[in-house]
This record gives C-alpha cells, structure tokens and sequence, in this order.
C-alpha cells in the first residue's frame, strides 16, 4: 500500500512538475523599425494625422489590425518602396495620456497576412507651445 502510494505522488509530481515546466504556446512576434512623423509633437499644432513609416512590405500587413497605444489605424497606404505607411487622426493621439516636456513611447502594433504579429515602439517628443500672436 505504501510503495503504491509513494509510486502514485512520485507519478503525479513527475507529471505536474513536466507540465509547468512547458510553455503553454509559442508566441512569437517581429519586431520592427518604425518612424513616427511629426518626432515633435506639438498639441498646440493643427496636424490632423500621425504618420508611422516602417519597413515592412504593404503586401505582408492586414492594415485594420493596426494600432498605436491602443488606437486603432484612421488610413494607411505603401511609400515609394512599398513598405507599410500607418495614418493616426492627430485628435485620437492628442487624447492618449501624454508626459509633456518629455520623450514618449509610441508602440505600433498590428497582424500580418501570416498570422503572425509584429510590433515597433519609436520615441516622440511632446510639447505645448503656443505660438506667438495666438492665444
């Protein structure tokens, strides 16, 4: 009865011990360069659109996947190399929780035609200038 039981809890630990050791799924995803236009964001601009340049083909990217900070993509096209060019309606970015007078991290994120994700995170600086002879 003993060794049974001993054999039974050595078992069960052997066994939990190989499932926790496992990861639950692979996930991978490509990291990728990006440039976020204006690298100067100033709220007091009239800019109606964030562009984000990459360097991936236009070909490879489900474009309504696309997202910075968690804002959903306004429009999108191909550059002149036809790598993935991202548009954000200025209003949407302006909103986001914002660290004035300091660089911040724009995060681009989306999914491509693979299935897999692929992520970039570029630094904006954000201002508040008011220009002079404007109120």
């Amino acid at each position: 009865m003993k060794k049974t039981l001993l054999l039974k809890t050595s078992m069960v630990m052997l066994i939990a011990g190989f499932l926790f050791s496992m990861p639950l799924f692979t996930f991978s995803q490509e990291v990728i360069d990006i440039q976020v236009s204006p690298s100067t964001l100033n709220l007091q601009n009239n800019g109606q659109v964030v562009t984000v340049h990459t360097e991936i083909a236009y070909s490879l990217v489900v474009a309504e996947t696309v997202s910075i900070n968690g804002i959903e993509i306004d429009h999108w096209k191909a550059d002149d190399c036809g790598n993935f060019v991202a548009k954000f309606l200025m209003e949407e970015i302006i909103g986001l929780p914002l660290e004035i007078g300091d660089y911040n991290d724009f995060t681009l994120e989306g999914t491509k035609t693979d299935g897999t994700t692929f992520i970039g995170t570029d630094q904006v600086m954000v201002i508040n200038v008011v220009k002079k002879g404007q109120k």
